[in-house]
Parts: C-alpha cells; structure tokens; sequence
C-alpha cells in the first residue's frame, strides 16, 4: 500500500498526521468495519463501489476514502460539490477515462457534500457511475434520502458514519499522546483524567476537534521542571472552549430530536423530553415549532385523562409567541413536564381516526329528521319532528338515536380524568 503521509508530516496538523493509515486504526464505526462487516469486506477485497458516506463531522469519511483510494492504487479527484459545476464533473470523467486507457488506473472521484448538487449535476455523473468509469464516493453530512436523487443512489451503496463513542475518542488521546512520529509524545503531555474526560465528552463524537483541542492544548502549556506538559482541566476547558451542537433544522437531526421529544412526552420521561427540548432550543429551532408539536401530544397521547394538559399547551404556545427566547423556555418547559407526567389516553386520536375511516369506507348516512335544523320550515319538511331535548330530561339524558346504523368509535380509558368519562358513559351506554 502507497504511504499517506509524506517526510513533511511535521507541518500538518495533529488531526491530519493521526489520520488512520490501516482499518484497525480508526475509533469508531466498528458497525462498519469490524471484522466481517460489509464495508470492511468489500475494502479489504479490492472490490468497493462507487458509495455514499455520510455522517457528522469528523468521523472518518474522507479519511476512509482515501485509504480506500490508496489500497486500490487508484488516481484521485476531488470536487467540493458547493463550488464545482457539471463541466467540472465532465473534466473529471474525461480524465478517468484517460488514466483508465493510457495508464490502466481506476479513479476514485472523491465528492465531498455531495447534497449540494443539484438533480442537473447528479444527472450528469450517473452514466459515469453506471459504466464503471470512475469509482464514486460521495461524502455528506446530511441523509442521502433527502439529497441524492433516486437514480444516483440506485447505483451506489450508502454508509452511515456515527459520532465516534467516548471510549473511542478517549483512547484516541492516548495513542496521540504515545505517538512519538505522528502525535505529541515528542512534547511529554499528560493530560490529567478530568481533562482528558472533558476533551472525550466535549468533542462531541468528532476526531478532529478532539485532536485539534489536544494540539492546542499541548502547544499552549509550558513544561515543568521535568519537561512534561501536564494538561489540566482548565486548560483543556479553555482548549476545546464550547461544545458544537449537531443540528440542523433542515436535516435529519431535526426530525431525529422533536420525534425523540414526542416520544419522550409520550413515554412519561419528563427528564429526557425536557432535555431533548433544550437541546433542540440552544440549536437555534424555533420554539413555536417545539410549542406545535407540546400541543399535538397534549391532544393525541393525553386527551380526556387530564383536560387540564392542552390547555396548558395552548397557553404556552401563546407565551411562545408573545415572549420570544430566552424567556419563552419556560412556559415551553412548564407545558412539556406537565404532559409528560400526565396519565396518557389516546382514546380520542382512536375515536376520530375511526369516524373518518367510517366515512370514507362504511355506509352513507344522512342526518336523521328529528336531528336536523328546524329553523325554517319545519312542519312541511318535518326537520326537528320528535327530537327530544336532553334538558327536559332526568339527569340532562335521554335515550335517542342520534345517527343511524349506530356504530362506536370512541372506548374511553381507565386513566386519570377519562375513567370518569368512562364510568359515565357505560351507565348511559347501559340506559341511563
């Protein structure tokens, strides 16, 4: 296999001299390249085709592709999907197609943010993709499924990187500190264990900010008596400085977190939707979008078992409006606990599911005489005739059909407020 990495090393940074130069020596995505997994396979066997790599930053796409490129000893061409046009994309086509016929290479065309073509663009590498001409691999950070069209990702397979686990990023540290050709072990860093856990967890699942934090950390400290640099929690703190949210309104990580808060609310966590609120809040997410989707729970996962919880959603969706963030995290928090920690019922989500299904697929039914509007010519028409008025009655109820061919949609529960509703409306389903 070709080296990655040249004499002139020194001058890279920390991140880019750690890169992995053999499978083993990546931290993470053990989901795909553990022994016997397929994209381990398939790289080993010299075999890969054209993919699509996508994740979050700094989790080893390009790095693997590269080392992909190096094993098969194939030429290189990277495009940067936000600058590069279609006849960037027809150049380097041609040139594959000459270094595939003069020199007998393949060429790997490295894409990175691949979602940033548009359907024109991808058009234009599917025949190229298709007939073998280049070796595609397309990085994103973003879901494929949203951003590559269905023709392009018919012809690749796509690969999910994950955020690199702590473990992962905390051994990393290690080795960084141990290497002497490529890491830091030259400058004698120790790093203590609470910097070295606040490195792990701040970085976020992301090698290079770890390792860019570590560089600076150990460039910035001044040996001791011995020489050792040691690292401490404060350095590392000022290091690493604020830790980078992962989320995007416009990506999966905005339908990953509100369905996490929904089902979280759902679930009766109050602590875990209470979190997943903050975090979509401290990302920038509108909060009338998170004051939406409190409302709908309130209505579908909570109901009649306590009233009490849509109108506390309707009021901190008001308070959303009116205050604006900062201030408007509290209601919105108010509102989240409180149905999260309601008795759940979804009897009415049920219940109007199954009128509309009766109305799309069961019996035509028409308004009985007696129930329709008698404001105007009643006698003639007969509408209103024999209707009872439920006031008149004992108990404010009387028995009467109030649609024909009776069918029941709505079974309460035996949750908080609605085992009431349930008690009552089994005596009068049993006649009053």
């Amino acid at each position: 296999m070709s080296e990655l990495f040249s004499a002139g090393d020194a001058g890279l940074p920390l991140a880019a001299r750690l890169a992995p130069r053999e499978l083993d020596d990546f931290a993470g995505q053990s989901h795909l390249l553990a022994p016997g997994k397929l994209l381990r396979r398939l790289v080993e066997s010299g075999r890969f085709t054209s993919a699509l790599f996508f994740g979050p930053p700094g989790c080893g796409k390009t790095t693997l592709a590269r080392l992909i490129a190096a094993r098969a000893g194939a030429e290189v061409v990277e495009l940067n999907a936000v600058t590069a046009g279609v006849a960037d994309i027809r150049k380097a086509v041609e040139q594959a197609k000459y270094s595939a016929a003069s020199l007998g290479r393949r060429t790997l065309l490295l894409v990175d943010e691949i979602h940033h073509f548009n359907r024109s663009q991808q058009d234009a590498l599917l025949p190229s993709v298709e007939r073998g001409d280049v070796l595609l691999i397309g990085l994103t950070t973003e879901n494929p499924g949203f951003y590559v069209n269905a023709a392009l990702r018919s012809r690749v397979t796509a690969f999910e990187f994950l955020p690199i686990p702590e473990e992962d990023l905390s051994r990393l540290l290690d080795r960084a500190c141990a290497d002497a050709a490529r890491g830091v072990a030259a400058l004698q860093v120790v790093l203590t264990p609470q910097a070295k856990s606040h490195l792990a967890r701040q970085a976020g699942g992301d090698a290079r900010r770890l390792l860019n934090a570590l560089e600076i950390a150990a460039l910035t400290t001044t040996p001791d008596a011995s020489g050792e640099r040691r690292v401490s929690l404060a350095v590392a703190e000022e290091s690493i400085q604020k830790r980078q949210i992962r989320y995007d309104k416009k990506s999966d990580d905005h339908y990953d977190h509100i369905s996490a808060f929904i089902k979280s609310m759902r679930g009766s966590d109050p602590d875990a939707a209470v979190y997943w609120m903050a975090k979509m809040l401290a990302a920038g997410e509108d909060p009338r979008f998170v004051a939406r989707r409190i409302l709908i729970c309130a209505a579908e996962d909570v109901g009649n078992a306590d009233f009490r919880a849509l109108l506390i959603a309707q009021a901190a969706f008001h308070a959303a409006e009116v205050l604006g963030m900062p201030e408007a995290r509290i209601p919105l928090a108010q509102a989240a606990l409180f149905v999260a920690c309601a008795p759940k019922s979804n009897a009415a989500y049920l219940a109007v599911d199954a009128a509309l299904a009766e109305v799309r697929t069961g019996p035509a039914r028409e308004v009985p005489l007696h129930l329709r509007d008698a404001s105007m010519d009643a006698e003639e028409r007969g509408h209103g005739k024999g209707y009872k008025y439920a006031h008149d009655f004992p108990g404010h109820w009387v028995a009467q059909q109030y649609m024909p061919d009776p069918k029941r949609f709505y079974e309460p529960t035996d949750q908080g407020d609605e085992k009431r509703l349930a008690e009552r409306l089994k005596s009068l389903r049993a006649g009053g």
